[in-house]
């Protein structure tokens, strides 16, 4: 394959455009011809059949026959409402897209450069923009990934002692939800920014679990609150660098002082080399860390490594006690 062929930036484009526009949701609903459809999408004609033969000469629709456009296997997926929530320009995907322009300045310096673009940091900037705020949150929730897996312990025998989880950065508490159906007798501590726990009253609702939730609007850089059994943190680790990383850790440290536990869901891997992961390089500067780096990670904030390994589902669990 040619360099310039590796570098090719018109599929890529013309796949968030087509997706922002939803363009496959109006030919599903019969506006095939370009005019109609071009309405539809709130598009210039001429320009769309540009993008849409594009994507027709690498696989994706079809044009049965001149000006008239289908969805075939491959374009179906543009259907899929929670995956649009990361490409769709309008919202957080136009956010994901357009810091990517930013890594050059990150590969250089090795640290994020989103300010440049948007004028303020990654989480400044969620703060800034509700709307925007509100669709990351949905992305990470059973809207944009499904039912979250209530297992976060390695041996389930230990929910026989457990009786508080504290969900650290747990967004709308989708996760926190499932843990807590799954386990009737425990009681959970929802922990996020105010904006973001304000909107997890109808989830938690809905999961018939709100009675048994504490929702606590707060940075997780603050004092979290105290004699958890368990202080679980789901892909929010992966989100920072090594200090802020370690400053949460130690956080959970503090908080599950004497007997609680600490259990990390996400960002790392037991191998020798972990993901490469430049999507958090971009916009916030995290990483993903091999068990090495996190078990010196963890040290230096108060915590040993207890356990480590996969449940039946494979996510990678590590559990931790305070040292």
């Amino acid at each position: 394959m040619k360099l310039w062929e590796l570098a090719d930036l018109a599929t890529p484009w013309c796949v968030l455009v087509v997706a922002t526009l939803r363009v496959a949701f109006h030919i599903e609903s019969g506006y095939s011809d370009i005019q109609s459809l071009a309405a539809a999408a709130r598009a210039d004609p001429g320009a769309l059949q540009r993008v849409l033969r594009h994507l027709i000469a690498r696989g994706i629709f079809e044009e049965p026959e001149p000006g008239r456009f289908a969805l075939n296997e491959a374009a179906r997926e543009f259907l899929d409402e929670g995956g649009l929530l990361s490409v769709d320009l309008d919202s957080f995907g136009g956010r994901m897209a357009h810091a990517w322009s930013t890594l050059l300045q990150a590969v250089r310096t090795g640290k994020p450069a989103y300010h440049e673009v948007f004028g303020r940091s990654y989480w400044e900037d969620l703060d800034a923009h509700p709307g925007i705020s509100a669709a990351f949150d949905a992305m990470m929730g059973p809207a944009g990934h499904g039912r979250p897996d209530p297992g976060i312990l390695l041996d389930p025998g230990h929910w026989s002692s457990i009786q508080t989880v504290v969900d650290v950065g747990g967004g709308t508490g989708s996760l926190l939800a499932e843990v807590l159906r799954a386990h009737p007798g425990t009681r959970g501590i929802l922990v996020d920014l105010p904006r973001t726990v304000a909107r997890s009253g109808e989830l938690l609702e809905a999961a018939g679990v709100s009675g048994r939730v504490t929702a606590v609007g707060q940075s997780f850089f603050d004092p979290l609150p105290p004699g958890g059994d368990i202080y679980m943190l789901k892909n929010v680790l992966h989100d920072w660098p090594d200090a802020e990383a370690a400053q949460l850790l130690r956080r959970c440290a503090e908080a599950a002082r004497p007997n609680g536990r600490v259990v990390i869901l996400g960002g790392v891997t037991p191998g020798a080399s972990a993901s490469p992961e430049l999507l958090m390089l971009v916009l916030v500067g995290g990483k993903d860390r091999t068990l090495a780096d996190f078990a010196a990670l963890g040290r230096a904030a108060g915590l040993e490594i207890q356990s480590s390994g996969h449940t039946p589902s494979g996510r990678f669990i590590v559990e931790c006690r305070p040292s």
